[in-house]
């Protein structure tokens, strides 16, 4: 019997969600995107769940998308052979979503969309040796779910900018020396830690007032608006041929071969 992709279990008031495809490090596809919608659904409308953690099965916690249809990953959004488009592993419902604190527990590394998926939680603790890195522009892609509101506020424009533009690694430690993560520990001690934290609020702290600050503080991020840029964008991108170069010098261990120039081929026509 195949293995869900993620997984629910309540542990007292703590919803717990894993991402479950450690065989390749909870890699990002159909399957995954729509177990965590589930598994979001559940934590919100489960009375008993007070706060939620997630985390990755295995050494990592999601090591961005799955690559294993080639340099055509993202190209188009076409659809594959499984019927595992692009789109259909876009994430319509995220954390902020939930009126319940989320908690990401990075147990090891959180790459690409596994970096904005833990951005997109209200708060993060790190394992110290993984490596969170937002390695879009890298592959021909653009970050997404909203992390061009979120991450300047988090870390601050110039962190930002590196982060972003140049899709460097950080280590847990690094992370939260910048405040991307709240803490980094040794990597056996992060979930313990996580849903210990979890588990005080959801015990302490009175629902509805969690969920109405929760709310409050997401709407000062302006990340509704910062969606509804992103999203074609993040359509126009993933339709270049960029993105394909940049899937495909990775699988390849080169160097890319950028082909667009940001002068001739900036997409105006998709800004206000």
């Amino acid at each position: 019997m195949t293995e869900p992709a993620v997984t629910t279990e309540r542990q007292g008031r703590v919803g717990l969600i894993t991402l479950n495809r450690p065989e390749v490090l909870n890699a990002w596809n159909g399957d995954l995107n729509r177990g965590l919608h589930d598994a979001l659904v559940w934590a919100t409308e489960d009375d008993a769940v007070g706060a939620v953690v997630i985390t990755g099965a295995g050494r990592a916690f999601c090591a961005g998308a799955d690559l294993s249809t080639g340099a055509d990953t993202f190209a188009a959004g076409a659809e594959r052979d499984d019927g595992d488009s692009t789109a259909a592993r876009t994430p319509t419902l995220l954390p902020w979503h939930v009126p319940k604190p989320v908690i990401a527990a990075i147990n090891g590394h959180a790459v690409g969309v596994g970096a904005t998926y833990a951005l997109a939680c209200d708060l993060r603790i790190a394992a110290d040796a993984a490596k969170i890195a937002f390695v879009f522009a890298r592959r021909g892609m653009l970050p997404e779910l909203g992390s061009h509101a979120v991450l300047p506020r988090v870390v601050g424009m110039s962190n930002a900018s590196d982060l972003l533009l140049g899709g460097r690694a950080v280590t847990g430690g690094e992370a939260a020396a910048m405040g991307l993560v709240s803490a980094s520990l040794p990597a056996d001690q992060v979930l313990d830690a996580a849903i210990e934290r979890a588990d005080v609020m959801a015990r302490l702290s009175a629902p509805v007032s969690m969920a109405v600050s929760k709310r409050l503080l997401w709407q000062s991020m302006g990340v509704d608006e910062m969606q509804v840029l992103e999203d074609p964008l993040f359509a126009w991108i993933a339709e270049q041929s960029d993105s394909v170069e940049g899937v495909a010098s990775f699988l390849d261990k080169r160097d890319p071969r950028w082909n667009l120039s940001a002068d001739r081929d900036f997409p105006h026509h998709l800004f206000p």
